[in-house]
This record gives structure tokens, sequence and C-alpha cells, in this order.
């Protein structure tokens, strides 16, 4: 099971519950699709069960430290994040960028394309290619505070709302 969150946008607290959720869920796996921010926001991740594993957004200033941090809990961040999972490719960028974005899906090469940057839920499948947006973590701009998990055996994903 993966967990996919972003858009956090240092909300600590939202970040909080979004590990527990998927703590509670037995994600091994959980992408960040960006927008993490500032590097203090990054050490709530530790807490995670699982893997962790992010993507820049078009927030984030202090890279170095982001990065530093992110290493620091174990995990892995980039501009576009390239994995497999359960003999699935998937590609994980932030979306910033609609005509990349969309290259991404029509490629055909992943089977999986994880986005964000729009704060707006979202799934959907092109072709053979499942697209999942969480929405947002933060709750800033809709005040719904979203994650997604994603099933990857049964190709399936479903967005929740965090308490």
């Amino acid at each position: 099971m993966i967990g996919i969150m972003g858009d956090s946008h240092d909300n600590v607290e939202a970040i909080r519950k979004a590990v527990e959720f998927f703590n509670q869920h037995g994600a091994d796996l959980v992408i960040h699709t960006g927008d993490i921010v500032s590097p203090f926001s990054v050490g709530y991740f530790k807490a995670l069960k699982g893997e962790f594993k992010a993507v820049f957004g078009n927030n984030e200033g202090d890279r170095p430290n982001v990065i530093k941090r992110v290493e620091d809990v174990g995990g892995e961040i980039a501009e576009v994040l390239e994995l497999e999972y359960d003999e699935k490719r998937i590609v994980v960028y932030h979306g910033q960028n609609p005509g990349l974005l969309d290259s991404l899906v029509k490629s055909r090469k992943y089977d999986i394309v994880v986005t964000g940057h729009t704060h707006t839920p979202e799934i959907t499948m092109d072709d053979n290619t499942l697209i999942v947006n969480p929405g947002e973590t933060c709750g800033y701009l809709t005040g719904a505070k979203t994650v997604a998990l994603l099933d990857t055996r049964e190709m399936k994903a479903d967005i929740h709302q965090l308490k």
C-alpha cells in the first residue's frame, strides 16, 4: 500500500495527522508530491513506519537543507522521481509545468503518474495510466486536508480526508 500526500506547506499538525493515518493503514511507502516548503517540516516524517520519497514543489525555498533533512529521515527527494513498486512503473512530478505532466502521462512509459500542485484531489485513468493527485494535505485553499491511498495490485486509489 502506498500513501500519497502533497502540498503540506509547513502545516505541521496536518503532517502529523497524515503520518498517523499512513501508519494506521499500513503504508509501506509514502510519497510526497511536493511543497513540503521548509526544512523544519521534514523532521515530522521520521515517525513514518514506511519508506519516504518526495519531489520538489514550486515552493521549497531552502532546497539544500530540505535535501539534508530528507536524507536525515532516511528518505529520498528529486525533481522527478521514477520508481518501481509491485512491478508497476511510477513517476512522481509536482505538476507545476502542465506540458511536462501531460508528456509524462502520454509517454505510456508509466503505469501510474502521481502529481500535486493544484490542491485538488483527482483520480483518473488515461488509457492504461492511473493519475493520482491527493489534493492538499495543508487544507489552506480548500479547507479539506486530503491524502490518498494507492493499492497497486488493484490499480485503485482512494482520497481520504484527514480528521
